[in-house]
């Protein structure tokens, strides 16, 4: 068997706060899914239109302490382990979530729902770090619909965030990974930087306003900017997938990341809520 992914975040609330926000149900419909259940150390369940095969709970609990939450999550019929590890950090949690059963050829070609899981994560945790810290939430994927749309305000000027969204420097330190970017059309949009080998191609731009990248079979995404009482409206829409099969992996991590937008807009002293990101060596 592979490794597990492994995510590790840094969240502003003590373990108590995160701890309480991962099993009172009450909290886990705000953050993570639209319908929960938790009778521990019975019970830990989630599902509904923004959890991957949420047409009903596929969750059985393993293990639950105060610091450890693990349980088990049938996915496309494999029954994969889910692990939340806390530890306290200063006057913050370091969080480390740990999923097996992730292959990244499966998020790339879409054949399994298992495929979205180091997205869906990503998302799900952005959107813990804001519960716990009092911020707006991320709106979540929902898993049931091809209307693929997110809205949210930034508190910074318009040519501030027009800047970090095409900006290569900038948008390669609050994604936190390498992207080249040539603001203009017709030029390369390259995840990884402008020498992996392969690049998206920026199909619209209107300086300060819109910007369009074509992924290919992944669609089109389009970011579109608004001045809105000295605050920034950013709109984010992906379009022009085959429809049978949308591509929620991409599209949950590109909302994820709008988290880090903000808040690399918003704060003076930046610094992300990502510690690491491991990938499993092997399928």
């Amino acid at each position: 068997m592979s490794e597990p992914l492994t995510v590790r975040a840094r969240l502003a609330a003590p373990v108590d706060a995160v701890r309480r926000a991962l099993t009172d149900p009450a909290e886990l419909r705000v953050w993570l899914a639209e319908q929960a259940e938790v009778e521990l150390p019975h019970r830990y369940a989630f599902w509904g239109r923004y959890t991957p095969e949420g047409n009903a709970p596929h969750q059985r609990l393993l293990h639950a302490d105060e610091r450890t939450l693990r349980f088990a999550w049938t996915l496309d019929g494999v029954e994969t382990t889910t692990e939340f590890e806390l530890a306290p950090e200063g006057a913050g949690t370091l969080l480390t979530l740990r999923q097996s059963h992730f292959d990244f050829a499966e998020a790339m070609d879409g054949s399994s729902i298992r495929g979205t899981l180091q997205t869906f994560w990503a998302l799900s945790i952005a959107n813990l770090a804001a519960h716990v810290a009092g911020e707006p939430l991320l709106p979540r994927t929902d898993f049931t619909s091809t209307d693929l749309r997110a809205e949210v305000t930034i508190d910074a000027p318009l040519d501030r965030v027009w800047t970090s969204l095409t900006d290569s420097e900038q948008a390669s330190a609050w994604f936190g990974y390498p992207i080249g970017i040539e603001p203009w059309v017709g030029g390369r949009y390259a995840m990884g930087g402008f020498d992996t080998g392969y690049a998206a191609k920026v199909v619209d731009l209107d300086p300060g306003r819109l910007l369009s990248v074509d992924w290919g079979p992944f669609g089109v995404s389009t970011w579109e900017l608004a001045e809105s009482a000295g605050k920034t409206k950013l709109t984010m829409v992906q379009s022009g997938f085959d429809e049978s099969n949308p591509p929620y992996t991409p599209w949950s991590g590109n909302v994820a990341s709008l988290y880090e937008l903000r808040r690399f807009n918003e704060l003076a002293e930046w610094q992300s809520i990502w510690v690491s990101v491991e990938l499993p060596a092997t399928a």
